[in-house]
């Protein structure tokens, strides 16, 4: 198949993927929505102020092209070629933000900072939300990651 062809074939996909699954599965949650997790986690995890769980999962890619192997191999996960995802998963084990593709010679926190998870927070248009912990307000929600607590209003980059 050639390359525009498959371009295109992609590109309608995606485009039905997202007229059948957009309206239901494809947004960000709003600032009422935010806040109902937050309230959530913290009645039933006990975690207040915790907006969802994020991990970045490193998949081996077995059909990478011999072309781009360096770039998608890394020591730390193998010697094998690896695309990552990160995802953060809430209530219901709902998936609200997926970022693929990432080249597997990144770490998680690089593919944090590339990611587009926290432009909003960066600019200063994130979803306001409040909660309180151990008698202190806060109007900054956060992500449980394994192994690190990620915060904003941006990551250092």
């Amino acid at each position: 198949m050639g390359e525009t062809t498959a371009l295109e074939t992609l590109r309608q996909f995606c485009g039905g993927i997202k007229d059948i699954f957009g309206s239901e599965y494809l947004w960000k949650p709003n600032v009422d929505e935010c806040q109902i997790l937050i309230d959530m986690h913290v009645s039933v995890h006990h975690f207040p102020g915790m907006w969802g769980s994020i991990e970045c999962m490193h998949w081996e890619w077995k059909n990478c092209p011999v072309a781009w192997k360096g770039q998608f191999t890394s020591g730390f996960k193998g010697r094998h070629p690896t695309m990552i995802l990160e995802a953060v998963a809430v209530y219901r084990l709902r998936i609200w933000h997926a970022y693929f593709g990432v080249a597997g010679l990144n770490n998680d926190i690089n593919v944090l900072q590339s990611s587009h998870l926290f432009n909003d927070e960066c600019q200063g248009e994130g979803p306001k939300v409040r909660f309180v912990a151990n008698g202190t307000l806060y109007n900054m929600a956060y992500y449980l990651a394994l192994g690190y607590t990620l915060t904003g209003p941006c990551l250092s980059r």
